[in-house]
């Protein structure tokens, strides 16, 4: 059965997910699918390439690791959670995960330290919205919205479960990772 006849059902899992076709990009939210089409447009990907490779350059050598999507990060509240217990899988444009015991080889399970999501018209309203939610519930402790056409980025912090108000920079920035030691992403080098 493809997907968007599946769609008719009530919730999905990580295990329904794993059955639907390769070339076809799926993310699941609280058990909801949502198609990841269509794809991103040139400015987005050469944003992701330029914040992805100082990223990259920065964490040569040591213990965290950088990936970008299409890369699974599964969240759930139980970290042994069965993939047909799973309810939520996201691709996030980036993540970076500290704690190595996260990662396997479909991706990540459990939350990343830092996620990066860079907007698309398709995908603004839920990236700022529904992933924030959901990025927030579920302790990732920074949360990128990057806007490649307006260029800004906006970092929101967890601080006691709760993002407060973000830290906005602009193209003529310098911004400053609290996760990441000394890693300061200079926004005049993006745009």
């Amino acid at each position: 059965m493809s997907p968007l006849a599946e769609k008719k059902r009530t919730l999905f899992h990580y295990a329904d997910y794993l059955t639907w076709p390769e070339q076809e990009r799926w993310e699941i939210i609280d058990g909801v699918p949502y198609a990841m089409t269509p794809a991103p447009a040139s400015d987005h990907q050469m944003v992701l390439g330029e914040i992805f490779g100082n990223f990259w350059q920065y964490l040569k050598g040591k213990p965290c690791r950088v990936f970008m999507a299409p890369f699974d990060v599964r969240l759930s509240d139980n970290p042994a959670a069965a993939d047909y217990e799973v309810e939520t899988v996201v691709q996030p444009d980036i993540v970076v995960i500290c704690d190595q015991g996260k990662i396997d080889q479909r991706g990540c399970h459990g939350a990343p330290d830092i996620a990066v999501e860079i907007l698309s018209p398709s995908t603004a309203y839920k990236d700022e919205t529904e992933k924030m939610r959901l990025y927030e519930k579920y302790g990732i402790r920074e949360y990128w919205i990057v806007n490649p056409v307006a260029q800004y980025i906006m970092l929101y912090r967890l601080s006691d479960g709760k993002y407060g108000k973000p830290d906005f920079f602009t193209k003529d920035d310098r911004l400053v990772s609290q996760v990441l030691p000394d890693f300061v992403l200079d926004l005049t080098v993006i745009w």
